[in-house]
């Protein structure tokens, strides 16, 4: 198998005026095409660290981010803000959804900052609530939707964009086990079916049962997987 994503000796330390944190210590990690890989490890491990690394949120202090064969390090902001919204789609604990914007218009949004699109977002945001179970739902705003149906959205935002990678960081993290259920269920099946490569940060050893493998870290390390 390939690696769409590949981690290189990658140290990433935090600095305050009294404090110095080393939150990644010299990680080298490689996530196979097609892979729905999870991450486990205690609060401050570094977890949430590595996403944002990988999702090219941050950059490393040392070290090689290359995503689909393409070292990222030479790249400015304005050609990592392509890469990112061609490439990546991301899910939050959080869910991060506009309350100011339906349904529909909030899975649209990524789309609006892709250059050079000239598809029927519209007609993509459709398709793409109709994956996730929610077509009924494009005229209500956020606040009218329940935590599973808010990530459900979420989930259709991220994926709207036919991004083959997704980084999914707690996405059940504020839902109950039956909801939860649910999102893991969508996130397989766009694993399975649509060979989507997933990464995902989880406390939840039953949901990391669910994936193909799981790493584990420890204090900035991976210390197994």
């Amino acid at each position: 198998m390939q690696a769409i994503i590949q981690l290189k000796d990658i140290v990433k330390t935090y600095r305050t005026a009294t404090l110095e944190t080393t939150a990644l210590d010299g990680v080298s990690l490689d996530v196979n095409e097609g892979e729905f890989l999870s991450i486990m490890g205690p609060s401050g491990c570094g977890k949430s660290t590595l996403l944002n690394i990988i999702g090219l949120l941050d950059r490393p202090d040392s070290g090689s981010v290359i995503i689909e064969g393409r070292d990222t390090a030479g790249l400015g902001d304005r050609d990592l803000a392509r890469l990112r919204n061609s490439t990546l789609g991301f899910i939050f604990q959080s869910f991060h959804l506009i309350p100011t914007l339906n349904v529909l218009d909030n899975v649209m949004m990524p789309l609006a900052y892709r250059k050079g699109y000239k598809g029927n977002a519209k007609a993509e945001a459709k398709e793409a609530l109709a994956k996730v179970g929610l077509p009924h739902r494009m005229e209500h705003y956020p606040a009218q939707l329940s935590g599973g149906q808010a990530q459900r959205v979420a989930i259709a935002r991220a994926i709207i964009g036919k991004p083959c990678i997704i980084l999914a960081d707690e996405p059940c993290g504020n839902l109950d086990s039956h909801m939860s259920a649910e999102i893991m269920d969508i996130l397989r099946r766009l694993n399975k079916e649509d060979g989507t490569t997933i990464v995902m940060v989880t406390h939840s050893a039953e949901q990391a049962a669910l994936t193909d493998r799981t790493v584990h870290f420890f204090d900035g390390r991976q210390v197994a997987g």
